[in-house]
């Protein structure tokens, strides 16, 4: 579960116009062309998960490659700004719900998590999330991870970043990408990840444990 300080941290940053300047920095623009870029490295998307919304900069970018999405965001605030950006998409689902405990039958073409896990309480919730997250991954399917990096989260006070999450996907997922993308400012510096999901059912019996 995201702590007590966190959803509050995430409330007060929901009620500003651009939450963490997702529309006004270059920067976040960059990386959002990135994910964007990886996101349709594997061609058309029939059933995609975005994890975390923000206030819909990139869902409204997602939107349109795939041909259903399924958006989870434990902040109600952050589901309703989302919505309200994105209302021309008809084929959008929207959740309120906290990584780890959000289940479904579907299987996912495309996951998106960026600037999401380290928001949760320790490395021990993270791995739990990961484990749901590759769960819901299609075999073959491409996961799309963003954070900023150890050093960056542990000075903000959070549990851990980037590397600590990427070596956790590793054990699962295979890595076919990965980008530095980074500023002259000591808050504008993340790592983002494509992973591949093993298509075998020989390759994917350790999934999960």
């Amino acid at each position: 579960m995201i702590p007590d300080a966190n959803y509050q941290l995430l409330e007060r940053e929901l009620s500003a116009d651009d939450p963490w300047r997702l529309d006004s920095s270059s920067f976040e623009q960059e990386r959002y062309a990135q994910m964007l870029r990886m996101s349709r490295c594997n061609g058309d998307v029939a059933c995609a998960l975005e994890v975390g919304c923000a206030a819909g900069a990139f869902t409204g970018m997602l939107a349109p490659l795939c041909e259903r999405l399924t958006v989870v965001d434990v902040m109600p605030q952050a589901i309703e700004r989302a919505r309200r950006r994105t209302r021309k998409w008809s084929h959008i689902t929207w959740m309120t719900s906290d990584i780890q405990r959000f289940s479904t039958t579907e299987r996912f073409d495309l996951i998106v998590v960026a600037e999401v896990l380290y928001y949760l309480k320790d490395i021990i919730e993270m791995h739990a999330a990961i484990r749901n997250l590759v769960s819901m991954l299609a075999p073959n399917g491409a996961l799309i991870f963003g954070s900023a990096r150890d050093a960056t989260c542990q000075r903000w006070g959070l549990a851990a970043g980037a590397e600590t999450v990427i070596a956790l996907f590793n054990e699962s997922l295979s890595e076919v990408e990965r980008l530095h993308c980074h500023t002259e400012s000591v808050n504008e510096d993340c790592l983002i990840v494509r992973f591949r999901k093993p298509g075998h059912s020989s390759e994917q019996s350790n999934v999960g444990q």
